[in-house]
């Protein structure tokens, strides 16, 4: 029976929601809040240590200006509302993503949250914000290459682990479960070189509309299956 270390989750359909609900797309996000601390409180529940949320890729700085402005000021005042309550219960925040893309506004409210929660060991929620897997891995090599050049590094120094330590997400564990709601198979430049040997489950609710019981029914999938990493 495999242990759930580490669960990652592809937030889709919060502007497909909306859109059925005859609201403008970006009123989505904001219920889409519930459905976050509803994973978060599963994960206290369940004892799983790490949750990875993908909040903003970079991809999306190609959606409207009002919409992005919207889901900003959401962060900024949640993030606000909810310091206090994270380290209450031993949650400790980390933002991971490029972060000189990250908004002027939000960069010392998120700088301050992580240095807040930064002891706190209960469960490290990762917000992937203004992240892209692909530019993570390239950032990777970047800093691996001027190691090289500076000779710190050999060429037989380079390995899937030390590839591992220099992306963004650091010395996090790869996921173990990644769940993608809103219908769709696909990562969207998620996590990539991390899910090599992540469990997959899409789902075809929207966002907003997970509930528990599909969380359990994917804990319980997920506890019962065999993992065999390619043995």
């Amino acid at each position: 029976m495999a242990g759930l270390n580490h669960l990652a989750c592809i937030m889709d359909g919060n502007r497909r929601w909306a859109k059925r609900q005859g609201l403008m797309p970006w009123y989505g996000h904001g219920q889409g809040i519930e459905t976050v601390q509803r994973v978060i409180a599963f994960c206290l529940e369940k004892q799983i240590k790490y949750l990875s949320l993908y909040t903003f890729s970079l991809e999306n700085f190609l959606r409207s200006e009002q919409e992005n402005s919207f889901l900003f000021d959401l962060m900024l005042k949640e993030a606000q509302k909810g310091a206090d309550i994270f380290k209450q219960r031993g949650i400790r925040l980390r933002f991971v993503g490029d972060r000189t893309l990250f908004p002027a506004s939000l960069q010392p409210l998120l700088d301050s949250l992580e240095q807040e929660t930064a002891h706190c060991d209960v469960l490290t929620v990762n917000m992937l914000f203004c992240y892209g897997s692909r530019q993570e891995v390239a950032s990777a090599v970047k800093k691996i290459a001027v190691q090289v050049k500076q000779g710190l590094l050999r060429e037989d120094d380079i390995t899937p682990e030390l590839i591992s330590t220099h992306l963004w997400t650091g010395l996090i564990p790869d996921p173990d479960l990644i769940i993608r709601t809103g219908g769709f198979s696909r990562l969207s430049n998620f996590l990539l070189y991390q899910s090599a040997y992540s469990e997959l489950q899409v789902l075809d609710c929207m966002w907003p509309d997970l509930t528990t019981d599909h969380l359990q029914n994917a804990y319980d999938v997920f506890v019962n299956c065999k993992r065999n990493f390619g043995a």
